[in-house]
């Protein structure tokens, strides 16, 4: 009886092990399929290479349409780009300012469609709201996005996922400027950049009229401190 009880454990635990590795050979495939990326296995990115000095101007983008051709000409004189993480919702409103963007040389980001609270989402509502920005996005500039910032900065580990499945690269920020914040003058955001600035940081701005007024002084300011001013992909 004893011998009998052991070779059916054996048998069982046995089963138990196929059975896992069925399952876990079946979600590795699905991985490599672009299909359901674990969640442990991506994490947001909030800074770039620290043993680069360089520091990435990241600016999300919902509204602020009137704040944006002083931003883009500051950068143009100044030679210097940008990443720009773009709604879908606000990109078909204001197509023209993407394609300059993007002519411009600023890399485009994808900052999803209609900017809702993405944590609310299930994993495949924040799928589709990413591929319908992506969509956008691709049409008016010709090229799909590779990085996506979530509205509001949220990122629990489904929202994240969602944007890996697609191939995305999850971007948060390492400085945080405040500037959609009532009453950010320039001269708080200036002192926000330069005093946190460090190699690979990730600044996060919005077009703001404060924004606009700082832009100028922060490139200068960066420089003077051996920065150069590169997009987030070419940080990473």
């Amino acid at each position: 009886m004893y011998v009998l009880y052991w070779r059916r454990r054996r048998v069982w635990i046995f089963l138990a092990a196929v059975l896992a590795a069925v399952f876990i050979g079946m979600m590795a495939w699905r991985w490599v399929q672009g299909e359901d990326a674990p969640v442990f296995k991506v994490q947001p990115i909030y800074q770039g290479d620290v043993n680069k000095k360089a520091v990435a101007l990241a600016f999300n983008v919902d509204w602020g349409e009137e704040f944006l051709p002083d931003i883009l000409q500051t950068l143009s004189r100044n030679q210097a780009r940008a990443t720009f993480f773009v709604t879908g919702q606000w990109a078909v409103k204001f197509p023209d300012l993407v394609r300059q963007m993007a002519r411009e040389g600023h890399e485009i980001g994808n900052h999803g469609y209609s900017h809702q609270h993405v944590d609310n989402l299930s994993r495949e509502e924040n799928r589709e709201d990413i591929r319908k920005a992506e969509g956008v996005l691709a049409d008016l500039t010709g090229r799909r996005p590779a990085l996506y910032a979530p509205p509001y900065g949220e990122s629990k580990p489904h929202v994240v996922a969602a944007a890996a499945d697609l191939g995305y690269k999850f971007i948060m920020w390492t400085v945080n400027t405040g500037d959609y914040l009532p009453g950010t003058a320039a001269e708080d955001i200036i002192k926000i950049v330069v005093s946190h600035s460090q190699n690979g940081a990730i600044v996060l701005l919005h077009p703001t009229r404060p924004t606009a007024e700082a832009l100028g002084e922060i490139i200068n300011q960066l420089r003077k401190r051996g920065y150069e001013l590169a997009t987030v992909s070419e940080i990473l």
